[in-house]
């Protein structure tokens, strides 16, 4: 779904003026934007946090400079590249799917949020994240620290992996997010729940969103997002 709010809402107005004093502005991959690098850094922030990617952005960036190049490179030689920075699922998905670019759409990354999508490794908020932030177009993400941020103002109760709470998220990020500055909103974001409103000892009082969150107002910040449940251990019964 498309973004819902306006920019002028209480919540975008707050996060946008947040952005513009304090939101990072300056990585690499928002430098001279475009729908691969961007991908590409989606992708490599993927459970990883930003400090870690930089160096391995850089790199890649270097040696495959184009969707095409990282196509035409051999698994291991990505692979290789990609040594260090784990969850190697990702890499083996980076070069699938730049292969089905090269092939199915001549080299040009998609503009249309269902084909980027549909590509390997690929999420929904992968998805709206590249494409908000190269070309601004108004939709939402929901990344772990998006999450965060949102459980914790809203008092969104239960673990956010479960499809139940996810889906209550998705249809408040949705609300929340403006259609005009989409790119930073979503930045921004990523940013307030990366830097102020961090999984412990979160710097509520220079959050830009403590006056009318909830989390804050009931000091109850530790509550949201809930944990994973526990998996029930069988209960093992005598042998006579």
């Amino acid at each position: 779904m498309l973004a819902k709010s306006s920019i002028n809402a209480p919540f975008a107005k707050s996060v946008l003026a947040w952005y513009d004093k304090f939101g990072r502005k300056h990585l690499p991959w928002q430098q001279n934007k475009t729908l691969y690098g961007v991908w590409l850094s989606e992708v490599m922030l993927q459970q990883t946090q930003v400090a870690t990617v930089i160096p391995y952005f850089e790199r890649f960036i270097k040696t495959f400079p184009n969707i095409t190049a990282l196509a035409n490179a051999s698994q291991d030689e990505v692979l290789h590249l990609w040594t260090g920075l784990g969850y190697y699922a990702r890499a083996r998905n980076l070069h699938k799917a730049a292969q089905k670019v090269r092939d199915e759409f001549n080299g040009n990354f998609p503009t249309n949020f269902e084909q980027v999508w549909a590509l390997s490794g690929v999420g929904r908020s992968t998805a709206g994240a590249i494409l908000s932030s190269v070309l601004n177009q108004p939709y939402p993400i929901l990344d772990g620290n998006v999450k965060r941020v949102l459980a914790r103002y809203f008092a969104v109760e239960g673990w956010s992996g479960e499809k139940k709470v996810e889906n209550r998220l998705w249809a408040l990020t949705e609300q929340v997010t403006p259609t005009m500055r989409v790119a930073d909103f979503n930045q921004a974001m990523m940013d307030i729940g990366a830097m102020v409103c961090m999984r412990t000892k979160p710097k509520c009082d220079l959050c830009p969103l403590n006056i009318d969150c909830l989390a804050y107002k009931n000091t109850n910040w530790e509550k949201f997002p809930a944990k994973k449940p526990k998996k029930a251990m069988p209960e093992k019964l005598p042998i006579f």
